[in-house]
């Protein structure tokens, strides 16, 4: 019985870090979207709140928001925070599923 209780309890565990990964992704890769349609949409950049959310993408893209060099600003900005986006995206939910096949 104590063994049914240990596993179940682990798998428990698992399922829950699975899921605060995946969250955890989503929040970052909505972040990073949120501002790209900001940018995209010419939000006003003294509002507190897209200050806020500028920041944030900025240091979440940090490593990649000047990768591009096309020509058009609107291209930089979608290609450098969308490639972010997407990769926090694919890397948390690609090892909430490695947790979640391990258990």
């Amino acid at each position: 019985m104590n063994f049914r209780r240990s596993t179940t309890s682990r798998r428990s565990n698992t399922t829950q870090a699975a899921r605060v990964i995946i969250v955890v992704a989503d929040v970052m890769a909505a972040i990073i979207g949120l501002w790209i349609l900001m940018y995209l949409l010419d939000a006003n950049r003294a509002n507190g709140f897209v200050e806020f959310i500028r920041d944030l993408a900025g240091w979440l893209a940090g490593w990649s928001h000047d990768l591009f060099t096309f020509d058009e600003a609107w291209a930089r900005v979608v290609a450098g925070y969308g490639l972010a986006a997407v990769v926090y995206l694919v890397v948390g939910h690609m090892v909430a599923g490695r947790l979640l096949r391990r258990h």
